[in-house]
């Protein structure tokens, strides 16, 4: 299996820069028995009373930072995970590598040390709370193919609704479709809600290194699924609904609960890599935006709906003028032993 097996062309026009003017205005292509093109709006007909829906409630965290070395030049700092009141480990963009024991300067005489490495990583000492730090000199993290800096927009935009618990550098994407209406209307149907926690790193922009899909490792995130969420996915089964993880997070989260063949809860850590040939054991669809080509998430969407019908449906979708990542259009997806 190799890592081109999973490209596509894409015009870079269809790179949604900017959300639409309202959460739910974005386009929903059904991927089912055939393709259908929906509006985002229309999700509630797609569901059925008894099904469950899971979102991830991780929140997006002001993790770009702008700071000075202490030689005047600019760097720039993205948190990938704050560890401590007062330590983060962070990629750091400047014409050289800080050293051990250099200073990174932030406005009001706020700074961080560079204690050392972690691999790619700097592990960053702060003279203050590092959250205190991020919000009040940090910015909207926003992906690398939105080919600007962060706007007032995108403190509400590349948020979802529901997000409650702050750790991630990138937005679980899925959910930013959903507005509070939206939320209320799936419950009044008899859709149940769900919630898991997995803090999207920056490495989910990455790309894979060999063409072997096989030589390829992931990135380390941290996630919760308690007890609550465990208990709905067993009772939503037992009732014949079906369990619909909204974002490939989600599904992350989920199978990585699952890894020792039955969901229970679980806290920790997840390098979970899912690509076609992987077993399913917590899901029944799928709710997600369109990936970037030769992308980890690309392969678990196609794991899911299969790989020639998936790309079918993005060639499709390329046609259709669909809007593409983070705030563009979506999918709904059914697993392909089911279309």
């Amino acid at each position: 299996m190799l890592v081109s097996d999973f490209d596509y062309s894409l015009p870079d026009e269809l790179v949604a820069q900017y959300p639409t003017a309202e959460r739910r205005a974005s386009r929903l292509l059904h991927v089912a028995e055939r393709l259908a093109d929906l509006q985002f709006a229309d999700l509630p007909g797609l569901l059925r009373e008894g099904d469950l829906l899971v979102f991830n409630d991780t929140r997006v965290i002001r993790a770009r930072l702008r700071a000075a070395k202490e030689t005047g030049g600019r760097s720039e700092v993205l948190i990938e995970r704050v560890q401590s009141d007062y330590e983060a480990l962070a990629h750091v963009r400047a014409s050289k590598s800080p050293k051990p024991g250099s200073k990174l300067l932030f406005a009001d005489g706020a700074e961080a040390t560079v204690v050392g490495r972690d691999g790619a990583l700097y592990q960053l000492s702060f003279s203050l709370p590092v959250m205190a730090c991020l919000e009040q000199y940090g910015e909207v993290p926003l992906p690398p193919y939105l080919h600007r800096s962060s706007e007032a927009v995108d403190d509400e935009r590349y948020q979802t609704v529901y997000a409650c618990d702050p750790g991630a550098v990138a937005a679980p994407t899925a959910g930013l479709h959903f507005d509070d209406a939206m939320l209320r209307e799936t419950q009044a149907a008899g859709v149940q809600h769900a919630f898991v926690t997995l803090h999207v790193g920056a490495g989910t922009f990455q790309s894979l290194r060999h063409e072997d899909v096989h030589a390829n490792r992931l990135h380390s995130e941290r996630l919760q699924v308690d007890a609550a969420s465990c208990d709905a996915i067993r009772q939503t089964r037992a009732h014949g609904g079906r369990v619909i993880a909204v974002g490939t997070t989600s599904v992350r989260a989920l199978e990585s609960a699952a890894a020792s063949g039955e969901l229970a809860p679980y806290s920790g850590e997840t390098d979970l890599f899912i690509r076609p040939g992987y077993k399913f054991r917590t899901i029944d669809a799928m709710i997600t935006n369109f990936h970037l080509p030769k992308s980890s998430l690309l392969m678990l969407v196609a794991a899911f709906a299969g790989t020639e019908r998936v790309l079918s449906a993005y060639s499709h979708a390329v046609r259709e003028r669909y809007r593409f990542f983070s705030y563009g259009d979506s999918m709904f997806l059914t697993p392909e032993s089911a279309a």
